[in-house]
């Protein structure tokens, strides 16, 4: 299975030798080959688990592309692809889960609706009001 969308760049690296203890924030994209325990979160970044990852931690991003070992909770708020050698032990929450042949996953799965912002509901709903609008029989073509 291929990636659905290429990552252009990555911002951040933690390597193969290297381990972090805490929470790491950030924008864009990073990508993880070393271990980290703790918590991963972005707003809307990408996050890549390498081959050699070991990660004991929630994730909370936009996008999760796993291809190493985690432990914890991943929540993506657009998807998670997950490749082999993956391994995933937790849960999973995203609109779109990818899962190739291979992958060893023990956890529950939700697919959950992309959330759509307050300000840009309202915005839809001003382009398109009648859209939302119930639909009532006075409204309807009466024929006779």
């Amino acid at each position: 299975m291929k990636m659905t969308k290429s990552i252009d760049s990555v911002n951040t690296i933690v390597g193969r030798d290297a381990s972090f203890q805490g929470t790491i924030e950030f924008k864009g994209s990073i990508r993880i080959d070393g271990r980290v325990e703790g918590r991963i979160n972005s707003e809307g970044g990408t996050v890549i688990v390498g081959e050699q990852a070991s990660v004991k931690a929630d994730i909370n991003v936009g996008i999760a592309i796993i291809r190493g070992e985690v432990e914890g909770k991943i929540s993506a708020r657009d998807r998670i692809e997950v490749y082999p050698p993956g391994r995933i032990e937790g849960d999973i929450f995203a609109p779109i889960i990818s899962i190739d042949t291979g992958v060893i996953f023990n956890g529950n799965c939700e697919m959950t609706a992309r959330t759509i912002s307050a300000k840009k509901k309202r915005d839809s709903d001003a382009a398109n009001p009648l859209e939302n609008e119930p639909f009532k029989l006075d409204n309807a073509i009466k024929t006779g």
